[in-house]
């Protein structure tokens, strides 16, 4: 028997993450899944991603070392809102905003399980985000309607075409850090440059250190009157050996250690008001499943960014 199969163990004195209750109306973070898959540019399977997030958590347990040690679950209530059926095109998003922006009226976080990135769209407009932060090798400025094309979207979309939706986000307002060499285009750097996006490469970022460009990007993304920043993590931002199930993730990305560590930090913000996991395909993972299982503690981390408001 494989050991990914074999039942895990049961102590009561170690708590273990996930299976929270269904969301009935109040909780300071919900659990949403988003399976978005149907316009991804290369073949995925990641509407099967929200239910092997939800057990790899599993695997895990609750508590924050501190000292002291912090369990989540005595210092926030989360709670899982299920999956959003079919939440791909004009229906499919239509739906997603809806959801999200229910959630967004009850909670303080909402964390979106995707699906590919153009999952991005709709749960930042059902959270009304007037800010944006990604971590992701890819600007996701095409053209079209793809997982290529979300922040493109939220810019150019007039939301009164969009059901449910009520505004863009302000370029200004958006901050993508990780970009990286050899995996985009002259022409939509030059797209980011033209409307003021601001821009963090992933050699910037590891010249300047996680604290360094967190603090940037919050007061970036944050600026204005009642800010709400959405953060959007694309794993494949991660170097291909900690994130093999991400079909655009390349050699030399960020380690997993980098990933969680900037997760933590933005999510501490009380500005920031949804997230989302994008781009890992839980069918074409390494067989000890190492990319979902660090998407598994993003969500941890999203949780522990929030505990830390308190």
């Amino acid at each position: 028997m494989a050991p990914a199969s074999r039942p895990l163990s049961h102590d009561p004195l170690w708590p273990r993450a996930g299976s929270w209750p269904a969301f009935s109306g109040a909780a300071d973070a919900a659990l949403l899944g988003v399976p978005t898959w149907r316009t991804s540019l290369s073949p995925t399977g990641a509407h099967a991603t929200p239910a092997a997030v939800r057990d790899a958590l599993l695997r895990y347990g609750t508590t924050l070392m501190g000292p002291p040690a912090v369990d989540l679950n005595e210092r926030i209530r989360i709670a899982d809102a299920g999956d959003v059926v079919d939440p791909d095109g004009s229906a499919g998003e239509a739906r997603v905003i809806s959801r999200v922006r229910e959630l967004a009226d009850a909670t303080d976080l909402v964390i979106a399980l995707g699906g590919d990135n153009s999952l991005t769209y709709p749960v930042a407009l059902g959270a009304e985000a007037t800010g944006l932060i990604t971590f992701d090798a890819h600007f996701d400025l095409r053209d079209g309607v793809s997982n290529g094309t979300p922040v493109r979207r939220l810019v150019e979309d007039d939301p009164a075409a969009t059901a449910l939706a009520t505004t863009r986000i302000d370029p200004t307002r958006i901050v993508q850090i990780g970009i990286a060499d050899f995996a985009n285009s002259a022409a939509y750097a030059r797209r980011a440059a033209d409307w003021g996006i601001r821009v963090i490469t992933l050699d910037e970022l590891r010249r300047r250190g996680i604290d360094d460009v967190t603090e940037e990007a919050l007061e970036t993304a944050g600026s204005g009157a009642d800010p709400r920043i959405h953060l959007d993590i694309d794993v494949d931002v991660c170097d291909r050996s900690v994130a093999p199930g991400c079909p655009a993730s390349v050699p030399g990305g960020l380690q997993a250690w980098e990933l969680r560590a900037l997760t933590r930090a933005v999510a501490a913000d009380p500005r920031v008001v949804s997230a989302d996991l994008a781009e890992v395909d839980a069918t074409a993972d390494a067989e000890d499943a190492r990319t979902v299982r660090l998407a598994a503690l993003c969500v941890l981390e999203l949780l522990a960014g929030l505990v830390s408001r308190r």
